[in-house]
């Protein structure tokens, strides 16, 4: 049994993992952000702190993390966030930073197991040279530096491991799911348009098992690009459809070229806003169109990673939006 901090467990992965932990027998402190969820309740045993780490000195981190054998660090900021430009550096700031500094403190401490969840993003960088993602695209660019930094702070005395994490599904609390925004086009008039590439997607309940997987067992190092199931967009948007009543047929694959000019205007127009997409939307288009997924078999042995049903998953996220519709705003 070993004693386990989860950063940012209040949300939908750290808390996911934390009933995970649990489960195995591990025991977990949270800690999130205030103001303090009323939205979910932690298993029997779990010590539940609410604080912002950035805030907090290396004196408190350190006492937080005195007795602690293994951290994992489901915390910071993803690319749906459109920061003023350069978008590379509020990702630095956002991302790599913190992550450096708590796995110092960590080691210093006497951590000894550090897991990060990362971004699919930065497999696909390493994969996909054509697509910039390690030149002018500052969200993968930093993940991979986010990546880097964990290592090099571990090295000789705390291991560390990186889950670098697909589309995932699933519920926490009455926390609305990011995916509203597939809901929102697929209710837009005319046909959806999508293009013709897939994506690795799982489960909360997958990220879970990889979590606890890797700090078990994982090796020093590694970057585990997990997935549990080859999604299309085409049939992510048909689900969508099915979930609000409309023909999935509907939905009608595009060749790219008729998509990047749109993804063109939209660049231009985060530009002259001063803002920059942390992946460029014509660079998303492009990778969009392409088999982006990561074989299932190697990383669920390595990590203990049950099948589960994602299809499913993602139909429970959908129908859950579908049934708590967003609040029109009066006036």
């Amino acid at each position: 049994m070993s004693s386990v901090l989860v950063v940012g467990g209040s949300g939908l992965l750290g808390f996911h993992t934390v009933l995970e932990l649990v489960a195995r027998g591990h025991r977990v402190t949270s800690l999130s952000l205030p103001p303090v969820a009323t939205d979910i309740t932690f298993p029997d045993g779990v010590q539940a702190l609410w604080g912002d780490v950035a805030a907090m000195t290396d004196d408190e981190l350190t006492s937080l993390l005195t007795d602690v054998d293994a951290v994992v660090y489901a915390a910071g900021a993803d690319e749906r966030t459109i920061p003023p430009a350069p978008a590379a550096h509020f990702f630095h700031e956002a991302n790599v930073r913190p992550t450096q500094r708590l796995a110092r403190v960590a080691r210093g401490a006497g951590v000894t197991r550090f897991v990060l969840f990362g971004s699919y993003t930065a497999e696909f960088a390493e994969r996909f040279d054509d697509l910039g993602y390690r030149t002018h695209n500052g969200y993968p660019r930093t993940r991979l530096a986010q990546e880097e930094v964990a290592y090099l702070e571990g090295d000789g005395a705390m291991d560390v491991m990186v889950l670098r994490l697909p589309y995932i599904f699933g519920l926490v609390g009455q926390r609305r799911p990011l995916w509203q925004f597939v809901l929102d086009r697929v209710q837009a008039a005319g046909p959806v348009a999508v293009l013709g590439g897939s994506t690795s997607a799982v489960t909360v309940r997958q990220v879970a098992q990889a979590a606890v997987g890797a700090m078990e067992s994982g090796t020093h190092g590694a970057r585990y690009a997990i997935n549990g199931y080859d999604l299309t967009y085409a049939e992510l948007y048909r689900l969508a459809c099915e979930a609000v009543g409309r023909d999935p047929q509907d939905v009608v694959v595009v060749p790219l070229d008729a998509m990047l000019p749109f993804g063109a205007q939209a660049d231009a127009a985060a530009a002259a806003a001063g803002t920059e997409h942390g992946i460029h939307v014509v660079d998303s288009m492009r990778f969009q169109d392409r088999a982006a997924v990561s074989d299932i078999e190697p990383t669920a042995s390595a990590l203990g990673i049950e099948p589960d049903d994602v299809v499913e998953a993602v139909r429970e996220t959908f129908r859950w939006c579908v049934e708590h519709p967003v609040a029109t705003p009066v006036g």
